[in-house]
């Protein structure tokens, strides 16, 4: 078997054109998925989001496995080992990490298979096109965004580098050697480099990141990064952080001859099992990321940056749901593709825009119901009036990541669109409200979301929420709530419940939430309590809402939430007649729809 996964080098959620080898293996072009060829059949496993958009994109000489569903392998490592015996597998050693690579040797071992390492990729020398990689220049991303020089960050890695307890195995009575101390780690997380050194690139589609890797020692700090992507403004200010700048490529010599001198690195368990497999157990150790941590904790100046880019990105959201509404009631046909284009558009017009965060998730009808689809130009449908519209889109601004979701229904919704639409705003609502002591993991959070949909019997099958950067990556972790990482003041996270009904329609709402310490009544363990800050600031239009199955509390929470963004929006819309007019009806709209009157005539009062 040979496994050619979606990942690059440093296993990025998003590629570039250059790493997209899987795509140009097999056609498929979802950010999830792997694929899998034997001697004699090519097999792609993906997740739920994209076996529809999988089963358009493959042709006849790819079979689909779909990971997760009720009688399938819940992934690509579980359905080999479940086929394999006296096999071989082959796989770029530098598109697995550590952790997943050390899982499944230990699991083929059982099976009398063994995972093996080709010493080139398969498909670079079959792609004969491959495009090059960016040679676009990287760029500082100021203290006015970041809040936190560079050089403070770096001391704060080296400190904890210097507080790692050496290697020294538990039956040793002797002092550590030179050879068992930490001197060092290695990053290759390209966000988390962004992050540390305060620079940002245009290497990877709504990434601001950039190729490189970086070493960091007790005693110096070396990028590997090509010359190409300097300019004088970032050459010298990585002189003034005293950072030598190596090749991109010069990383591999550099570990094979262990460079660095004598002494450890420390890699988190999600380094490319390349780099281990040239480093030898003896010379790394592994422990979880502190970047990562470092990282996730926002500072005050990156999260009043977030603030004032969910207030433009929502001025954009709102511009632009009333120009559609508009166009929908004049009698337009407007496809998915096109209210997409159209929002990114308005989102063009605001400051500090940079691009988009993710790929547009705009699904009216059935597609709806495919959690992650996005539109293409010859393919998108026409937005109904029958159906709700899903919109799940965001900017990416030199001050903030935006991550935003809302659905809307331009006709009037039937019975069970309504009843399911008021369970996920009620868990959205749960989580929102929600006041929990310290050492609270997210994962522990999770089902007040879903407890409203099971009390109909009805879930969702994709995460509740994940962490998001600060002009860096829209998923970030180690946060979120399917994690059991414990949720601390300064860490964001999105609220996005939603219910999609297969082949017929799907609905989310999703905010983002700032963790901040609360003041509660009974202060029990002291200041110990967190809570939730919104960030999101556009309305949740209330047709779809029933409103005699919401609580007093979740009424007056929908009416204060549409009522503060129009406080909040005012300014920020105020030469834009249509959007403040449709931004005052949704404020003081009431909850739910006009039942049909006698002989069922409708009226909309909109």
């Amino acid at each position: 078997y040979s496994v050619i996964p979606t990942e690059d080098p440093h296993l990025s959620e998003y590629v570039s054109g250059s790493e997209k080898r899987r795509e140009w293996i097999c056609g498929f072009t979802g950010s999830a998925g792997q694929a899998i060829i034997s001697k004699t059949a090519a097999y792609l496993v993906t997740d739920s989001r994209y076996w529809l958009q999988a089963r358009e994109e493959l042709d006849s000489n790819w079979y689909l496995i779909p990971a997760g569903a009720a009688d399938a392998p819940k992934d690509w490592m579980e359905w080999l080992v479940d086929r394999v015996k006296d096999a071989k597998i082959g796989i770029d050693a530098r598109m697995v990490s550590h952790e997943k690579a050390t899982q499944l040797i230990a699991k083929l071992n059982t099976k009398s298979s063994k995972l093996v390492f080709p010493p080139q990729n398969f498909v670079d020398l079959a792609w004969k096109e491959k495009p090059l990689r960016s040679k676009d220049p990287i760029f500082i991303q100021s203290l006015d965004f970041t809040g936190r020089e560079a050089s403070s960050k770096l001391a704060e890695v080296k400190q904890w580098i210097r507080a790692q307890p050496p290697a020294v195995p538990a039956y040793s009575k002797s002092p550590p050697t030179a050879a068992q101390m930490h001197i060092g780690t290695l990053v290759t997380s390209l966000s988390s480099i962004a992050y540390l050194l305060n620079l940002r690139g245009s290497d990877i589609p709504f990434n601001p990141l950039f190729y490189s890797y970086l070493l960091i020692a007790t005693d110096k700090v070396i990028l590997f990064l090509d010359a190409a992507k300097l300019t004088d403004d970032t050459e010298d200010y990585l002189r003034s952080l005293k950072v030598e700048r190596r090749e991109y490529n010069d990383i591999w010599p550099f570990l094979r001859r262990r460079e660095w001198g004598e002494g450890k690195l420390l890699l988190s368990p999600e380094t490319p099992y390349a780099i281990s497999l040239m480093l030898t157990h003896f010379r790394y150790t592994i422990v979880p990321s502190h970047v990562d941590n470092m990282k996730a904790v926002k500072n005050e100046v990156e999260l009043e940056g977030l603030r004032r880019a969910y207030l433009r990105d929502g001025a954009a959201y709102v511009k632009w749901l009333a120009w559609l509404e508009h166009k929908i009631q004049q009698g337009y046909d407007i496809t998915e593709w096109e209210a997409a284009w159209r929002l990114t558009e308005y989102r063009r017009q605001n400051k500090h825009y940079w691009g988009l965060a993710y790929e547009n998730i705009s699904a009216s009808g059935a597609n709806a119901a495919l959690p992650h689809y996005t539109p293409s130009k010859m393919s998108a449908r026409m937005i109904d009036r029958e159906t709700p519209y899903l919109n799940d889109s965001g900017g990416q601004y030199r001050d903030g990541t935006c991550d935003t979701t809302r659905t809307v229904h331009f006709g009037r919704p039937s019975q069970d669109q309504c009843e399911a639409y008021t369970r996920v705003l009620q868990g959205h609502i749960a989580i929102d409200s929600a006041v929990y002591p310290e050492g609270t993991t997210g994962l522990q959070l999770d089902v007040l979301a879903r407890r409203a949909l099971w009390k109909d019997g009805l879930n969702y099958l994709h995460g509740t929420g994940h962490g998001f950067g600060s002009f860096l990556n829209v998923h970030e972790g180690p946060h979120g709530f399917s994690s059991h990482t414990a949720l601390v003041p300064g860490h964001v996270i999105t609220n996005e419940p939603g219910f999609y009904l297969e082949g017929k329609w799907g609905m989310r709402i999703e905010s983002a939430l700032v963790v901040r310490r609360v003041k509660t009544k009974g202060e029990f363990s002291g200041d110990i309590w967190l809570g939730f800050e919104r960030l999101t600031c556009v309305p949740i239009q209330t047709r779809m809402v029933k409103e005699n199955m919401l609580t007093k509390e979740e009424k007056q929470w929908l009416k204060d939430h549409n009522k503060k963004c129009l406080e909040r929006l005012e300014p920020y819309i105020k030469d834009d007649k249509r959007a403040l007019k449709w931004l005052k009806r949704e404020a003081d709209r009431g909850i739910g729809i006009a039942a049909p009157g006698p002989g069922g005539i409708t009226i909309d009062w909109d």
